[in-house]
């Protein structure tokens, strides 16, 4: 009898195991295929809302794929699961990098990408606003300027010389208003020097731009 009772015992034992086994293998199968679903769900989704809600998306997928990742050791024969992960996580890595180029920033115009050249990104924008421009870094905003011209020089088309020109008087004018606001006169020295640099370049390269233009119009 009581080995009877012990042998009821022992299967009892084993197939509590065996049950708890198959509990867990199929919790991991769900874990799996909650990502693989997880990756598909995310590609429906309306790209605003996307780019408004990315960061999340993000911390969910890592989530889930950890998971994923994680559940494979419990599961006894995991080669399929394993390929559904590794299609799913490529898929995801070719859909971020379609999701990376559609929120990028547009590229700045010719005109800001040279403003931003003369000045520094984001510094002047199309409200040609000067007053970050102070009696303490004037100077070296001019250096920046002048010597973004001499490296360039040769490159600029007439409107871009024309720019320029609007962005060297706009410059000239806040300095008369940092002039009373504390300049110094070695500031002041230098920079008549840059100013007397950058008139006799920017003529005749205005000139040697148009010239060049009224050639290729006649081509």
């Amino acid at each position: 009898m009581k080995n009877i009772k012990l042998g009821l015992g022992i299967a009892l034992i084993a197939l509590g195991f065996a049950s708890c086994k198959d509990e867990k293998q199929e919790k991991a199968q769900k874990t799996v295929d909650s990502y693989v679903t997880y990756v598909d769900s995310v590609k429906n989704v309306a790209a605003a809302d996307l780019k408004e809600n990315w960061k999340t998306v993000e911390a969910e997928y890592d989530r889930k794929s950890q998971e994923a990742q994680a559940a494979l050791a419990d599961l006894k024969d995991n080669s399929a699961a394993t390929e559904k992960i590794n299609a799913s996580k490529i898929k995801y890595e070719e859909f971020r990098n379609q999701m990376a180029t559609q929120f990028a920033p547009p590229a700045p115009s010719p005109k800001q990408q040279l403003r931003d050249a003369l000045f520094g990104a984001g510094k002047i924008g199309d409200d040609m606003n000067f007053d970050w421009v102070n009696a303490k870094n004037i100077h070296s905003v001019y250096q920046q300027f002048v010597h973004t011209v001499e490296d360039n020089k040769d490159k600029y088309s007439r409107e871009d010389w024309d720019e320029v020109k609007l962005m060297y008087e706009a410059l000239d004018s806040r300095k008369n208003t940092v002039e009373k606001e504390g300049l110094t006169s070695e500031d002041n020295r230098k920079i008549a020097g840059l100013k007397i640099k950058f008139a006799p370049m920017y003529t005749v390269n205005r000139m040697g731009a148009k010239s060049e233009e009224n050639k290729e119009a006649k081509k």
